[in-house]
């Protein structure tokens, strides 16, 4: 692969490309997670309701799910590099274009349809790399690709909201847009394929199949034909909805319940903050202990975590509290289902695989902040729509109890 003779040239040490993994998601999460800071600003300007405007942030995520697959194909035959490059471009064009709403459809197609393309982009392909140069610490590589979107939350939450106070929502998209752009840009030329057969200094290539206890790698072909594959696309739709339906509204919430704008925004602070720190810790315990029991502990604590969050979340303290809960177990789901996937079927068609995988997540995020942004409009209140995420998120625990790793169909493929 091109990808790889650029390693051999360069001898790139093996942080680097993690490093720009760490970058571009961070890009991601500047793009997605601090939505629920822009409703009310949105409502008072255009008057529109919380069902229209969480259609703008369900097509993001729709956009963004849904190109991670063409994304991680190309990235696995062209390199992360090129996908990754161009994505930067669209994604900044996007946010920035955003930043002149005057209408609904404007708002849609900037920031949901062009700037969700660009992040679907930009988000996978490092998920593929960072691992191949981390083969002894997978799960912790893994981790630290995906930690930016928690990072970037944790940043875009006060931000925006500071933006807002000092100025205009429209000069949030024009910076961040901005910004966005030339992180992802940058952090491409970091974003290369190992030489074939390298393993760590130290290390040799039986100690690293030990240590990750894998089978052969699966053809995409293959993996699409297990039963356990789409057993965990389905649990990942609905750990993904139950997060996302609480994201794109917990500090809409807040405001509705008489919190302050920093308060609410505080709490995708919290939500953003143990959203990063879990993707690092959950690939460490990968590491350690596997998956099985990492995903049913997480799954539950957020049914108990969401049904708690109508409660508790008029008071700051307890909206602080379940938000963080709350996002702990949610960010948990991006390493932890990469690091399955990887797993299951093996690191050579992980870009194609994991990236039809993550469209479970696009899926989820276009249905649950527009059905919760509708059962408000309807019911007039957030406990409906939470007590609809407490249920959903209830289906993986059956669903993890069950799934076995897959075993190869000599036939196939």
């Amino acid at each position: 692969m091109v990808a790889d003779s650029i390693s051999k040239r360069t001898g790139m040490p093996r942080w680097l490309p993690l490093l720009g993994a760490i970058v571009t998601s961070t890009a991601c999460g500047l793009l997605l997670y601090a939505w629920s800071v822009l409703i009310k600003p949105l409502q008072m300007s255009f008057g529109w309701s919380q069902a229209e405007i969480a259609m703008a942030y369900s097509l993001c995520c729709l956009v963004f799910g849904l190109v991670s697959y063409p994304a991680g194909k190309l990235s696995d035959l062209y390199g992360a590099r090129i996908v990754v490059f161009l994505g930067g471009l669209v994604l900044s064009v996007g946010f920035i274009m955003a930043g002149f709403t005057e209408t609904k459809a404007w708002l849609y197609i900037s920031y949901g349809v062009i700037a969700g393309l660009g992040g679907g982009m930009i988000y996978v392909p490092p998920i593929t790399i960072a691992p191949r140069w981390w083969p002894d610490r997978r799960g912790l590589a893994t981790g630290c690709a995906v930690v930016g979107l928690g990072l970037g939350s944790f940043v875009m939450g006060p931000l925006a909201t500071a933006i807002i106070e000092s100025s205009s929502w429209r000069f949030v998209f024009w910076y961040v847009g901005i910004a966005m752009g030339l992180m992802a840009i940058l952090a491409s030329y970091t974003l290369v394929n190992p030489p074939p057969e390298w393993v760590p200094n130290g290390l040799q290539s039986q100690d690293i199949k030990k240590q990750q206890n894998e089978g052969e790698d699966y053809t995409f072909r293959e993996t699409v034909r297990t039963s356990s594959f789409w057993l965990l696309y389905l649990s990942y739709f609905c750990g993904s909805f139950a997060g996302l339906l609480v994201i794109g509204h917990i500090a809409g919430y807040g405001r509705d319940a008489g919190l302050t704008a920093m308060q609410a925004g505080w709490a995708v602070s919290a939500l953003a903050a143990c959203n990063s720190a879990t993707r690092i810790i959950t690939g460490l315990l990968i590491d350690k202990a596997g998956t099985k029991a990492i995903f049913l502990a997480h799954f539950s604590l957020q049914a108990v975590a969401i049904g708690l969050l109508f409660p508790l979340g008029s008071i700051y303290w307890g909206l602080w509290l379940i938000a963080a809960l709350i996002g702990w177990n949610y960010g948990a789901l991006f390493t932890l289902f990469p690091a399955t996937c990887a797993s299951y079927f093996g690191p050579k068609a992980q870009g194609a695989n994991y990236g039809l995988l993550f469209t479970a997540w696009g899926l989820a995020g276009f249905a649950g902040p527009l059905i919760g942004g509708a059962l408000k409009d309807i019911t007039g209140t957030y406990l409906v729509p939470f007590i609809v995420g407490a249920a959903v998120v209830t289906i993986p625990i059956i669903i993890i109890l069950l799934i076995q790793p897959p075993r190869r169909n000599r036939t196939s493929g």
